[in-house]
């Protein structure tokens, strides 16, 4: 009888719904699992703002170092949340075929008319880089407050606040049907990199592991995400510098939208981009480089000397 593979997984509902997710699909392969939980760095401290600690890796190293470790056979991650390159002894074992890539505004309870692109300057929670950033630039007056927490604990400080909205991950709320029906879609907002997609991981050396999670990978959504990861690593981008990419097929063409701003909001290079498919290979890194050329760079060169 074949051992139960063992899941990584944050304790969180949007982690746990991803966790079960994959023990799912992987019992109609006819392979069974459990779930082990692991805390991570991004759990236990609720309180800094995620640009402040570090975001990329932060809810991915206890993970990681939980199966490196041998405590665990695969872990599941938000393929947004996982650094560019993978630490040393762990491979991409699927990539599970993405949902909502976008960011919605959830308006506070009591601002259910809400009128984006018509309000006075107002009050907005995130403490995401990019959504602050993105936000700012579009509506230059309004606030931006900090707001930390799982998906549950940031719609309950919402309710409890007096902000007129908080901008969320559309994937994260429709995933455990917490999407209100008064939120709203903000398809001018670049996601992150890979936002809405799932990564499950596993050890290098672990090939029949490695087989078994294969039968789950989307081969369409990992090549759109891994565009968006291209144009990533090739602005160099880290946990405080806010770009946003998103690559979509259409038809035997990719679509793609990338941007670069500074913290404040106040410049923004954007790119796009529509080539086909079969020559798209170095879509993201190409649109990373000309994003550079054609003004980008001063972003980057004024946070080096800031």
């Amino acid at each position: 009888m074949s051992k139960k593979l063992r899941i990584g997984t944050r304790e969180s509902q949007l982690a746990l719904w991803q966790a079960n997710l994959v023990k799912s699909l992987l019992k109609h392969q006819g392979i069974d699992a459990e779930l082990v939980y692991i805390k991570s760095e991004g759990d236990l401290d609720l309180a800094t703002p995620l640009y402040s600690m570090g975001v990329q890796g932060i809810f991915t190293r206890s993970l990681d170092q939980a199966l490196l470790n041998h405590q665990i056979d695969l872990a599941v991650h938000s393929m947004k949340d996982v650094p560019v390159l993978l630490p040393a002894g762990i491979k991409e074992a699927a990539i599970l075929e993405r949902d909502s890539p976008f960011d919605l505004l959830v308006p506070h309870p009591s601002h259910t008319d809400f009128v984006l692109d018509n309000h006075t300057p107002t009050t907005i929670a995130s403490s995401s880089l990019r959504r602050k950033a993105q936000w700012l630039y579009r509506f230059p007056e309004d606030r931006i407050e900090p707001i930390r927490g799982n998906v549950n604990t940031r719609l309950r400080k919402l309710a409890a606040s007096n902000w007129q909205g908080a901008v969320f991950a559309a994937a994260g709320l429709e995933r455990i049907g917490m999407r209100p029906a008064h939120a709203i879609e903000l398809e001018w907002m670049i996601p992150a990199p890979a936002q809405g997609a799932i990564l499950v991981v596993c050890r290098e050396k672990e090939e029949k592991v490695f087989e078994q999670c294969r039968k789950l990978h989307h081969e369409t959504t990992a090549f759109c995400v891994q565009v968006e990861r291209d144009f990533l690593a090739g602005l160099i981008g880290g946990c405080s510098t806010p770009i946003g990419a998103l690559a979509e097929l259409e038809g035997e063409e990719v679509f793609f939208r990338g941007n670069l701003l500074d913290e404040s909001g106040k410049k923004m290079f954007s790119i796009e981009k529509r080539i086909s498919v079969e020559l798209a290979a170095s879509l993201g890194t190409a649109a990373a480089h000309e994003l550079l050329r054609n003004g980008g760079n001063e972003i980057l060169e004024h946070k080096q000397h800031a």
